[in-house]
C-alpha cells in the first residue's frame, strides 16, 4: 500500500526520513555504485530493525512474550507502517540497483559481440604459405588413393537395373 510523505514524516526519525528521501528518484540517479551500496546496506537494516519491533509488540500484545517497557503494548500499527515505508524504499533501491545492472550487462554483451565480430575475421583471413614447400617451390604431389577398378557406367546401369525390378514387383 502506498503511503504519503506527510505520514512517513510523522512516522520516521531524522536519519530514517534521509534514508527514505535519498531513495527518491532525483537523488537515487545521482548517487554511484558504491553510494547506492551503502544506501541499500542501511535501508535493509533499518528495515529488519522496524520489522522485529513490530513483530515484538505483536507478540506483547497476544501475550506470548514478556512486554519490553514498563507495560504491554497495545497496538504495533505505526511499526507495521514504518516497516512498510522503509520496505518501499529499499524497493526502490534494488530497482535502481537491478535497472544499472541491466544496462551494464547490455553493454557487456556489446563489447563481447564486437569482440567476437573481430575474432572471426581475423580467422577467416588465410594464414598459410602461398606454395607448400615455400623454400624448394611447388612440388606435384602423388594420388593416394588406387585407381577405380569399376567403370562409372556399369554401376549406374546396375542401379537402374535394380529400380526398374523394383517398380515391375510393386506395379503388381
Amino acid at each position: 500500500m502506498a503511503q504519503s510523505r506527510r505520514m512517513e514524516l510523522r512516522l520516521l526519525d531524522d536519519s530514517e526520513k534521509q534514508l527514505v528521501e535519498a531513495s527518491r528518484h532525483p537523488h537515487l540517479a545521482e548517487r554511484d555504485d558504491e553510494e547506492l551500496a551503502d544506501l541499500r546496506k542501511a535501508l535493509r537494516e533499518r528495515r529488519d530493525r522496524a520489522r522485529d519491533i513490530a513483530n515484538r509488540q505483536r507478540r506483547e500484545m497476544r501475550g506470548k512474550a514478556a512486554p519490553a517497557g514498563a507495560k504491554p503494548s497495545a497496538d504495533d500499527a505505526g511499526s507495521r507502517e514504518k516497516f512498510a515505508a522503509l520496505s518501499a524504499a529499499l524497493q526502490r533501491v534494488n530497482g535502481e540497483v537491478s535497472r544499472r545492472q541491466r544496462y551494464a550487462s547490455r553493454a557487456e554483451l556489446k563489447r563481447n559481440a564486437q569482440k567476437a565480430l573481430e575474432m572471426r575475421r581475423a580467422a577467416s583471413r588465410p594464414n598459410r604459405p602461398t606454395s607448400r614447400r615455400a623454400g624448394k617451390g611447388m612440388r606435384s604431389v602423388p594420388n593416394e588413393r588406387g585407381p577405380d577398378l569399376v567403370n562409372p557406367m556399369e554401376v549406374g546401369r546396375v542401379s537402374q537395373f535394380v529400380k526398374n525390378g523394383q517398380a515391375r514387383r510393386d506395379s503388381r
